[in-house]
């Protein structure tokens, strides 16, 4: 039989075919030759050549599978540290990309039998740090290029460099208030001298208001002695008057915020007794949630026609106008387009009716107009499971 034509359907179909990957178990890596099928396959086994290459291997097989295992184990690498650099990935991605180059060396023919294996090995030996998750095995490549690490050991030195430099004005920095502080001190500290007679002959007058008599002997220092005792005594009752302001501030300050939290707690609490446990109001469109009743009324919308014992009511399903007897548990309220009109079931504004102006969904809540009773026209944020849709 003929070769087909170059340009023959057959001839460019087998073309197409022999340039994708194929079957790894119709690879020979000895030969280095993909067979397209079964057959091929068993032809090529009992080829010449074949036979050739297995009695070179049978002579040194271990030589053989070296070879294979440290090319499989450099091009993994090299696709590692090229395609993904330092990055945690993991290890069947970098595999199927490995895979996709048709000359690639086949696993089946190294020391390694499965991708596990490999991964296992590389981070025995330091090629990678390896970790396993419920995912399985990722991979992340120790980059060991001598510039490599020579720009890090650089970055790092120029790094500490700028915290030493930081270090030194922040120890200059305090040493500069240290020194301020004990100069204040020093300057703020009064001193007291001891009361000492220079000479017995010496005459002392005290001022007495407009008069003034000779007095006993006496020193000069001592008025000065009074006067310093008097400074201190002054000063101490500044300080004292000082705290005490101080002291009637802090609990100035404290009563006002104590009076704060005794307004949020009775706002509260307010809020709290406004607010019911039940919310079944007549003439409101609400959504059946039970799945009891099956899918026919699963997720179908009712007006509520008769509330019974505050938390039960008498539902008519629109569409089929079925009526059913559901707790307010098997409900959830139905939020209209903006526009519409709504009624309040819960909270302060209980019974009121209102229009939906927006929706705020961070907030799970809306913006309602209340349109009935004194307070109308006023805005008020309302959660979503305290008002519903009015029938």
């Amino acid at each position: 039989m003929g070769k087909a034509d170059f340009l023959s359907p057959k001839a460019i179909s087998n073309r197409i075919k022999s340039k994708g990957l194929q079957k790894l178990r119709w690879y020979c890596q000895m030969c280095q030759k993909q067979c397209r099928d079964e057959n091929g396959f068993k032809c090529h086994c009992m080829s010449e050549s074949h036979q050739r290459q297995l009695l070179l291997a049978s002579e040194n097989p271990t030589k053989f599978m070296d070879f294979f295992s440290s090319e499989f184990k450099s091009e993994f690498l090299e696709l590692l540290r090229r395609r993904f650099g330092t990055k945690r990935v993991h290890n069947n991605i970098v595999y199927n990309e490995y895979i996709s180059d048709r000359e690639h060396i086949h696993m089946n023919s190294t020391k390694w039998e499965t991708l596990t294996d490999f991964t296992k090995w590389l981070g025995r030996e330091g090629y990678c740090k390896v970790d396993e998750t419920p995912k399985g095995w990722y991979i992340q490549y120790i980059d060991r290029d001598p510039e490599t690490i020579r720009r890090q050991e650089e970055l790092a030195r120029k790094k500490k460099h700028e915290l030493d430099d930081e270090e030194r004005s922040a120890r200059f920095i305090e040493e500069q208030v240290r020194r301020g502080r004990d100069t204040k001190e020093q300057d703020e500290t009064p001193v007291y001298t001891e009361l000492k007679r220079e000479s017995e002959e010496e005459k002392v007058a005290f001022n007495l208001g407009s008069s003034s008599s000779a007095a006993g002997p006496s020193t000069s220092s001592s008025v000065l002695g009074a006067s310093a005792l008097k400074t201190a005594a002054s000063s101490s009752a500044k300080r004292k008057e000082t705290s005490s302001s101080s002291e009637s501030r802090e609990k100035k300050k404290k009563s006002a915020l104590e009076e704060i939290m005794e307004m949020e707690e009775k706002k509260r609490q307010k809020q709290q007794s406004v607010r019911t446990d039940h919310w079944l109001q007549p003439n409101i469109v609400v959504k059946v949630v039970t799945k009891r009743l099956g899918d026919k009324y699963h997720k179908k919308k009712a007006v509520v026609m008769e509330v019974k014992d505050k938390y039960s009511g008498v539902v008519k399903i629109i569409g089929s106008g079925d009526k059913l007897r559901l707790d307010q548990n098997h409900m959830e309220t139905v939020i209209p387009a903006p526009g519409k009109r709504v009624l309040i079931l819960n909270g302060p504004y209980r019974d009121a009716e209102a229009v939906l102006e927006g929706i705020d969904e961070k907030n799970f809540c809306a913006t309602l107009t209340l349109d009935a009773g004194p307070q109308r026209g006023r805005r008020v944020e309302v959660a979503y499971e305290d008002f519903s849709k009015l029938a």
